[in-house]
């Protein structure tokens, strides 16, 4: 049996493309190729990030016991500790954003739904990382004319002051 013209497969992504598909062209490319760099290189750098601030937390001194408003002031008494956790936080609200923002692109078929969406993840992100930061660097565990019924026992950076 002889094959026809009529009966030939076409080469893939010759044929036409259904218009839902398609997206405004306008835009350049370069934006996504950089979101999917950042994807990986915050991915490396987020395990890392994670592992030491487990390590930290639980595996150092008292472990999970030791885990409380003390622990956390103290430190945060600390600008290394109060980076780390900075950074910590904006990677992983970015990396996750990025991550959503992909979902939306993908799964949002009418422009006006993927736009409100991505209009919510991203003050909702904006939210987060701002009081993130705030609460980082303007955490004071020792209050100033407080009766001191808030810890166990002053703390020894509290002493300083």
């Amino acid at each position: 049996m002889s094959a026809t013209a009529e009966s030939t497969i076409a080469a893939p992504r010759t044929g036409r493309i259904d218009p839902k598909y398609t997206r405004d062209k306008t835009k350049s490319g370069n934006f996504e190729m950089l979101a999917w760099l950042f994807m990986r290189l915050s991915g490396v750098v987020l395990v890392v990030l994670i592992f030491v601030h487990l390590f930290s937390n639980l595996m150092v001194g008292d472990g999970i016991n030791g885990l409380d408003f003390g622990f956390v002031a103290g430190k945060w008494a600390d600008p290394f500790w109060q980076f780390w956790d900075l950074a910590l936080l904006w990677l992983a609200m970015l990396h996750g954003t990025n991550g959503v923002r992909t979902i939306i692109n993908d799964y949002a078929e009418r422009d006006g739904v993927r736009f409100w969406l991505k209009m919510v993840l991203y003050a909702a992100t904006t939210v987060i990382i701002v009081l993130g930061t705030l609460v980082i660097f303007t955490f004071e565990p020792c209050l100033v004319g407080a009766d001191g019924m808030l810890l166990e026992s002053t703390p020894a950076f509290c002493e300083t002051l």
